[in-house]
């Protein structure tokens, strides 16, 4: 696997991880899941669709977000993360966030 999908596919267990300690929110529960599917899927879509070598910078910053992705024990801040995570990786490969 290129560096770029073996990144991303840590990125998809760091969503997981969130979505675990996110799942005691009922209320939320199909949300979270739902962010967990669509996001796992677009940061898929759009790393088999780049370059095999990743930009300058990337695998540490994929290293530096899954270790705040760590240290979250917040259920409602993992709901935050679900969002801010993708976003980041987006931004770390070069690519448009939102």
């Amino acid at each position: 696997m290129s560096p770029i999908p073996a990144q991303i596919e840590r990125v998809a267990a760091a969503l997981a991880s969130l979505v675990a300690t996110a799942d005691s929110i009922d209320d939320e529960w199909t949300y979270i899941h739902d962010m967990e599917t669509v996001w796992a899927a677009r940061l898929r879509a759009v790393a088999a669709g780049r370059p095999a070598e990743p930009p300058p910078g990337f695998e540490a910053a994929i290293d530096g977000l899954i270790a705040e992705v760590a240290q979250i024990a917040d259920p409602h801040r993992a709901i935050d993360w679900l969002s801010t995570l993708p976003q980041a990786v987006l931004v770390a490969l070069g690519e448009e966030a939102w």
